[in-house]
């Protein structure tokens, strides 16, 4: 059975997440910045009456921020009954992928949790990397959006 995934890229590096825990993919909405939030967090959005946690994919993986926040692209994610925000620099599209396809990814390291990296599989333009949308989206799992300034977007 094919599996959907949502491709994108961070760096040169291709990913993808399942589609299936993909609410929207969006361009950046105006943000406020949390005090005390993960360095990963990049603030909360108010998307449809939601406020939403944005996590940038280039910090959680110790990469500089991207020089043009406004180029980025959001993929709104379910996790636990609440949207996270996952900013990358650039969707490459829908893909598929048998689930024979999805290989184990190569152990690197104590940072192999951190990562999240579920699976990788190859595609015409070469690797791509599967995340578990849970695992890479954990640091959004601490914010209270609840706890948000008066005024917040």
């Amino acid at each position: 059975m094919d599996k959907n995934l949502v491709g994108f890229l961070v760096g040169e590096v291709q990913y993808a997440v399942d589609i299936l825990r993909v609410r929207e993919i969006l361009r950046p909405l105006p943000m406020l910045a949390l005090p005390h939030a993960p360095p990963a967090i990049v603030g909360v959005a108010d998307h449809r009456g939601e406020v939403v946690p944005i996590l940038e994919v280039r910090r959680r993986f110790g990469l500089e921020p991207t020089r043009d926040p406004r180029r980025t692209k959001w993929i709104l994610v379910s996790i636990a009954g609440r949207t996270v925000g996952l900013a990358v620099d650039q969707i490459t599209g829908v893909l598929a992928a048998a689930e024979v396809d999805h290989r184990p990814p190569p152990a690197l390291g104590i940072g192999d949790a951190a990562r999240g990296i579920s699976s990788v599989i190859s595609h015409q333009s070469g690797l791509v990397f599967v995340l578990d949308v849970d695992r890479v989206a954990a640091p959004a799992q601490v914010i209270d959006v609840g706890a948000a300034p008066r005024g917040a977007p």
